[in-house]
């Protein structure tokens, strides 16, 4: 397989193609941790070659939960993927954050449960630090790219992610609100972290859909609201991946890419060989 990208795409809720692409492949990369989400779209965009993964794959067959997270990270590490922007549909916390805004987050909070979040394990240990999880400079191309596209851009902002399916209790989004957390989702983690184990540059542009519940003044948040919404913002969305693409095309070394210097604990001759193989394309 030849197929080579700089830049990942991870379309959320309602972005499952992108326009644009020319010199189009499909590719399917077998990962030791399964099948990614669905075949990987290769093309050039601005001139830049990128992989378009659909997160929930085609159609949106899969809960949040059942996202193959480390088979889609290690696909895209794989194919030389160096900066993935994820696309994320987003509930507010925030009165000033209002459905149809774009938000670039800069901190993250986990509040999932049955998610595999980590590619180590089995004979080799590592402690990837997270104190930013989000790439500072793919983030600020990111916003900087959304603000020339829309008129209601934020840069910055905590987002909590829970499990789902469902959606938050009344209460639970009253606590997150006290908390101080900004935008809640359901698929920030684990790529985040899971990205940072492959040295991969991650941002989030996180479109909001709805108040979650804790809004008494909006009605609380639905399927249908999002969808719509999502549908209703796609040709934005769309236009700011576009824009920001040549922005990242000559990036300058970035700390992310290092994430693994110094992280792991065990030391080479201790290592399972047989781990140590399946995860030598993450390995520095």
């Amino acid at each position: 397989m030849n197929a080579r990208a700089e830049i990942g795409i991870i379309g959320g809720s309602g972005l499952y193609s992108m326009e644009g692409l020319e010199d189009i492949e499909e590719v399917r990369v077998e990962t030791p941790f399964g099948d990614p989400s669905d075949v990987l779209i290769v093309g050039t965009l601005e001139g830049v070659r990128v992989a378009f993964l659909p997160r929930h794959g085609r159609g949106h067959r899969l809960l949040p939960s059942e996202l193959p997270a480390r088979a889609n990270i290690f696909a895209l590490k794989f194919l030389g993927v160096q900066q993935v922007i994820s696309a994320s549909a987003v509930g507010s916390l925030r009165g000033h954050l209002e459905p149809m805004d774009m938000v670039v987050p800069d901190q993250l909070y986990d509040r999932t449960r049955q998610r595999p979040s980590t590619f180590f394990g089995d004979g080799i240990v590592a402690h990837v630090s997270m104190a930013e999880p989000f790439c500072a400079r793919v983030s600020s191309a990111l916003h900087i790219a959304s603000s020339g596209v829309v008129t209601r851009s934020h840069r910055g902002g905590t987002y909590v992610c829970i499990e789902g399916p469902a959606f938050s209790t009344y209460a639970e989004s009253v606590v997150y609100r006290q908390l101080g957390f900004d935008i809640i989702g359901m698929t920030a983690l684990p790529e985040a972290k899971l990205a940072r184990e492959a040295s991969i540059c991650y941002a989030v542009l996180a479109q909001v859909t709805d108040y979650d519940c804790w809004h008494t003044g909006h009605d609380s948040v639905t399927s249908d609201m999002v969808m719509a919404n999502v549908a209703r913002n796609a040709v934005n969305a769309k236009a700011i991946l576009r824009a920001v693409i040549p922005a990242l095309r000559d990036a300058t070394d970035c700390s992310c890419r290092h994430a693994l210097e110094g992280a792991i604990a065990t030391s080479p001759e201790a290592m399972n060989p047989a781990t140590r193989e399946r995860l030598r394309p993450l390995l520095p």
